[in-house]
């Protein structure tokens, strides 16, 4: 990545930084991040509810869900390493339990 300066026609390169280096959270940083601005995702989401935990006999609840622009739900669980420890399965599993969602159940979460 690269920073531009248009005014020295020029740019310069950036050294790469980790998210622990920077001291930025996964909850109070990234997640805050994307729940204000969707769109970095690369899609038009409409963020329904943070820390979703509507799900029976678990206590578990994911980073974000969202609603696309064709209705679909969209699960968004946030990781700062790129370890893909256990995301795919999380992810899945979060997925599993919204599948059951109704209309009316999701218009109730977004309220």
């Amino acid at each position: 990545m690269y920073r531009i300066n248009k005014e020295k026609n020029n740019i310069a390169k950036l050294e790469e930084r980790l998210f622990s280096d920077l001291k930025i959270r996964e909850r109070e940083n990234l997640q805050e991040w994307i729940a204000k601005n969707p769109e970095m995702l690369g899609e038009e989401l409409l963020i329904i509810q943070k820390e979703f935990d509507g799900f029976n006999d678990t206590q578990e609840r994911l980073d974000l869900l969202a609603i696309d622009k064709d209705g679909g739900l969209v699960i968004i669980e946030n990781k700062l390493d790129d370890s893909g420890r256990n995301v795919v399965w999380q992810a899945l599993k979060y997925t599993s339990y919204c599948s059951t969602l109704t209309n009316s159940q999701i218009i109730n979460i977004y309220q």
